[in-house]
């Protein structure tokens, strides 16, 4: 299943979407604001990446707010963040059947990008 999970707020989500067409290509979506992430779906993200910590942002601005950087984060607290609040999870997140795609750089962009052109 094709699927991505983003903020539908966010400036860069909807240019992505709309840059790989992906309402076109029957994607699910998943707004990790109105629909909160379950843990389930977060175990699924960590092992396709392996490591929640590959999931965490690090730009969301309750980092900086909760003074993280200057803390030693485990596994197990990029999880419980993730899960308390969605702005911690780096996004969008892009499933292309088994594959995953984390983050907004134009490297990952244009992964994304020649695997739906597969």
């Amino acid at each position: 299943m094709n699927k991505i999970y983003y903020l539908s707020t966010c400036d860069t989500c909807k240019r992505i979407i709309a840059e790989l067409g992906l309402k076109e290509k029957g994607f699910v979506f998943q707004d990790i604001k109105t629909e909160k992430i379950t843990d389930p779906q977060l175990e699924e993200m960590k092992k396709a990446v392996g490591s929640y910590e590959a999931l965490f942002s690090r730009i969301a601005r309750k980092y900086k707010e909760l003074g993280l950087a200057s803390k030693t984060l485990t596994e197990s607290d990029y999880k419980d963040y993730i899960l308390e609040e969605y702005t911690f999870l780096k996004r969008p997140v892009i499933f292309v059947g088994k594959n995953v795609f984390v983050g907004n750089t134009k490297s990952v962009i244009a992964e994304v990008q020649s695997e739906l052109s597969k």
